[in-house]
């Protein structure tokens, strides 16, 4: 049977030995059977610092424009900062609400380091004499959160059967980087629509879990459940609303499950939503490996999808396997794919649009050639002007498979100028047997 309500979990429990047992076995049934829930009396976070918390997020999005963009997210490579309403995309829409990206602090990545390293800051902060204390709460509770969220996953891998330290390997220890967003979503009579908006579209959080501070009293958050129907997951006061995420659910082999949600803009008259979810880090270079999980554990997901008759679920997951090498790249990917703008600075300057896990890349026409027709799941592309210079050819990120990319085109001759890696240059490898031969320009002969 499918859920219809988002559970609440006491962790007040959970630091009783007398309870614990009990709360583990509450959680286990939450993560095999949900993926989400409230949490309360979460330890180090006190109430007056989140007060502090949802007073100065809301007081960010009352300062003049001009201050706000001057922390924008285009201004540096690292995806954080401040983005205008309507400038982030979910499943090719366009998610109305206004946000800034924060994380805790990081050391700058070196020019000669993958992209994806380039997460890891720095941030972009608004003007501390607009909004004095403003860094210095956020960085606080980002610490504080960080602390309380390595602490949760300890619950998690025990109440699945693992030991407390199993997803150790995949944290970078006291250096873990941890991230943030402070969200403002416009009603309906500010947005200036009729009938519903999207907020934010259908979606799963990417990495392990997220802690979301519901920071006023409007309802919009939704959870989608095993038959498809969306559940509310109202505001409760003293609480955070966790989701698990993808990437828990690909290192735990499906056990811990992560749960489509999205959220949607307030009613006309209701006055904007105002939301700070925190997303606990996890290691950018770690390899993608699932760790060990008890057959006796898998086996409680397994009956709980033929009792379900498979799972219903139409969001694609990040961490396809052997899509990727590290956990970075996944990320990023989901970066690029929400931030079409900012990559087209900052990722690569041929970056023209993204289609799911395929970049759409600007090169020189091959002459005589006309359309570029891909294979079945890509979209065709073309450019028959003749008084352009460049057309589009789709090339797939995960550079296992871009011969099977290039195959299915169809194209006789295929020339990329300038090409490099989207991944950093460890990735090519000049003699691969795979990749046939890399140099500055690359042809393909003979793939019709």
């Amino acid at each position: 049977m499918s859920f219809d309500s988002i559970p609440i979990l006491d962790l007040a429990r959970a630091q009783d030995p007398s309870t614990k047992p009990a709360f583990l076995e509450d959680l286990k049934h939450t993560l095999l059977e949900v993926g989400f829930l409230y949490i309360k009396n979460a330890p180090g976070v006190s109430d007056e610092l989140v007060q502090k918390v949802i007073r100065l997020g809301k007081s960010f999005f009352e300062l003049p424009e001009d201050k706000k963009l001057e922390c924008e997210m285009k201004n540096a490579k690292s995806f954080l900062g401040y983005n205008k309403l309507g400038m982030e995309v979910t499943r090719f829409k366009t998610d109305w609400r206004e946000q800034i990206d924060l994380s805790t602090p990081d050391q700058v990545p070196g020019d000669d380091e993958p992209l994806y390293r380039n997460l890891l800051g720095p941030n972009l902060w608004p003007d501390s004499s607009a909004l004095p204390e403003f860094r210095e709460v956020y960085e606080e509770y980002m610490q504080k959160m960080g602390k309380m969220s390595m602490w949760f996953t300890s619950l998690i891998a025990e109440a699945i059967g693992l030991p407390a330290n199993a997803f150790d390997q995949f944290f970078d220890g006291e250096k873990q980087q941890h991230k943030l967003k402070i969200v403002k979503y416009p009603d309906l009579a500010e947005l200036g629509v009729e009938g519903e908006a999207q907020g934010v579209g259908p979606h799963k959080d990417s990495m392990l879990s997220s802690y979301l501070l519901q920071a006023s009293h409007h309802k919009g958050l939704q959870v989608q459940n095993g038959n498809g129907e969306w559940v509310d997951c109202p505001p409760i006061d003293g609480t955070f609303v966790v989701a698990i995420g993808q990437g828990m659910e690909a290192l735990t082999q499906g056990v811990c499950q992560s749960t489509t949600h999205r959220v949607q803009s307030p009613p006309r008259g209701h006055g904007a939503r105002y939301s700070i979810p925190f997303f606990q880090g996890v290691s950018y270079d770690a390899s993608f490996e699932a760790m060990t999980v008890p057959p006796e554990v898998k086996k409680l997901r397994e009956d709980i999808l033929a009792r379900r008759g498979g799972r219903l679920d139409d969001i694609e997951f990040t961490f396809v396997k052997g899509m990727w090498s590290k956990l970075g790249e996944a990320t990023l990917m989901n970066r690029i794919k929400s931030h079409p703008d900012v990559s087209e600075i900052w990722v690569s300057s041929l970056f023209v649009d993204i289609d799911r896990h395929i970049l759409i890349m600007a090169v020189p026409r091959p002459s005589g050639q006309d359309t570029c027709r891909a294979g079945r799941g890509y979209s065709s592309v073309s450019d028959n002007s003749a008084n352009r210079s460049s057309r589009k050819v789709l090339l797939s990120p995960c550079f296992a498979k871009f011969q099977n990319i290039l195959a299915a085109s169809r194209m006789s001759t295929i020339r990329l100028s300038n090409f490099e890696s989207f991944f950093g240059k460890s990735r090519v490898h000049p003699q691969s047997k795979d990749w046939r031969r890399w140099t500055t320009e690359y042809d393909i002969q003979g793939l019709s």
